[in-house]
């Protein structure tokens, strides 16, 4: 069958090349070369560099980092701006001392600046690996002294740290975690973090406070604040934690989030273990084991989440129990279940009476529902298996009232008051608690009773 020819187009016959034809190639191929910068620098490609660079003064970095998006020339050209001298004088703004430090929730306008810095670095960089980006944007802030580990010679007054944060929350957000892993060790690297933790977590508590101090300016300021995804935080939470052992992550984490004095922002070990505390002193403590333990991150067991707690309840030394107890009411009622049933399952039903008091104080001295503390006590008792093992840990309770009442009583008889008078406080807070607490198993006994 012979095939249909279309003819629905123009059929241009063979011909051989002539020199015109030659020549019409020619100049339109370099036509086409011509116009490669004038596609993407348009009418810019006019402009001398520095007339370019003239124009770029009068941007802003939001805008910088805008027109850095139109094509890799003019990526390129911005960072050829971004290297000179007045490029970096005019975004590398350093005027982290004469602020006065952002109230909470409240942006400075220079760490507004360096979240639009972070952005217009992450938008140039764009093409390049991750590696040959670090080291970019290292050699372009290595000349800002506060943004150094021991750069700043007055850290508490200083905003650098807080910059650098924000800055490389911005240029690093949305990247996988293989990436953010490189940042950190990238970061270790540069700061060597990692022997200045070793220091610390292997020294005396205290021995080092300047150090101390350091790495929590450095870990809080950095690393970590400046997430608003939960997951993000836990992610750098557990980079700063993960390389060490148990013990040492305890220590590490009252580094990082433990009390510290007011006057000059050092850590202060001995808070836990001299006297109860306020709900101040625990928060940063409870919402970092929070992190770690709700957001799912697969390096954190329940397992991994208690023993944290154990080891934490033991730095530097063994904490009061009244501590311990506003840890766990902090942390909420699953972690505190979970930790409380862990010392049931291990047989530690004496030192659990005991903490079950101490609970039931702090809902009297807080003003909380003691019968939270009742429906704990209720849930524990589920988890012994035998009638008789539930009937010892209900009577242990009781002796633990009896026993604590009697150790505060003969505190209080024996003279040793304070100008606060805080024994007999606690003494009249634990006798209105025990009253509480009974009152609320009776309101429990008898709604049972009815149903």
């Amino acid at each position: 069958m012979a095939s249909r020819i279309n003819t629905s187009f123009t059929l241009i016959p063979n011909q051989k090349y002539r020199r015109s034809n030659r020549r019409s190639s020619c100049v339109s191929s370099t036509l086409y070369s011509d116009s490669q910068p004038l596609s993407t620098l348009g009418n810019f490609t006019a402009l001398p560099l520095e007339v370019f660079q003239i124009i770029l003064r009068y941007l802003s970095v939001k805008d910088i980092s805008i027109l850095s998006m139109v094509s890799k020339t003019f990526s390129q050209h911005i960072i050829n701006y971004i290297s000179t001298a007045s490029g970096s004088k005019r975004l590398l703004l350093q005027d982290f001392h004469n602020l006065e430090l952002p109230g909470e929730g409240q942006d400075s306008a220079i760490l507004e600046h360096y979240r639009s810095l972070g952005l217009l670095f992450k938008r140039c960089t764009l093409l390049l690996p991750t590696k040959e980006r670090l080291k970019y944007i290292h050699k372009i802030l290595a000349e800002v002294s506060c943004f150094k580990f021991n750069g700043c010679a007055a850290p508490m007054q200083c905003l650098g740290l807080s910059c650098y944060g924000m800055f490389l929350q911005i240029l690093t957000a949305g990247w996988d975690e293989l990436e953010c892993h490189r940042v950190f060790n990238f970061l270790c690297e540069l700061t060597s973090l990692s022997r200045k933790v070793q220091t610390t977590v292997f020294s005396k508590p205290g021995n080092a406070r300047k150090l101390e101090l350091r790495i929590r300016l450095f870990c809080r300021n950095v690393l970590l604040d400046h997430w608003t995804q939960r997951s993000d935080s836990a992610f750098w939470l557990t980079c700063i934690l993960k390389p060490w052992p148990m013990v040492n992550q305890a220590r590490l984490l009252y580094i990082i989030f433990g009390p510290v004095s007011p006057q000059d922002g050092q850590v202060v070990w001995q808070k836990m273990i001299e006297e109860p505390t306020d709900e101040s002193s625990l928060k940063g403590l409870a919402d970092a084991i929070n992190l770690l333990h709700d957001t799912g991150i697969k390096e954190w067991t329940a397992d991994d989440v208690i023993s944290l707690i154990d080891e934490l309840s033991v730095v530097p030394r063994e904490w009061l129990l009244e501590n311990n107890a506003r840890l766990l009411i902090l942390c909420g009622n699953d972690i505190c279940f979970t930790f409380m049933a862990s010392k049931a399952v291990n047989g530690r039903t004496i030192e659990l009476a005991r903490l079950i008091v101490f609970l039931a104080l702090v809902c009297e001295k807080e003003l909380y529902c003691m019968d939270w503390t009742v429906k704990i006590m209720q849930r524990l008792c589920k988890v012994f298996t035998t009638s008789v093992d539930k009937h010892n840990f209900l009577q242990n309770v009781a002796n633990a009232f009896a026993c604590i009442i009697m150790e505060m009583l003969q505190s209080v008889m024996s003279g040793d008051h304070d100008e606060e008078d805080r024994n007999f406080l606690n003494l009249f807070h634990l006798v209105h608690a025990q009253a509480n607490f009974h009152k609320e198993v009776l309101y429990l006994t008898v709604d049972s009773a009815s149903t």
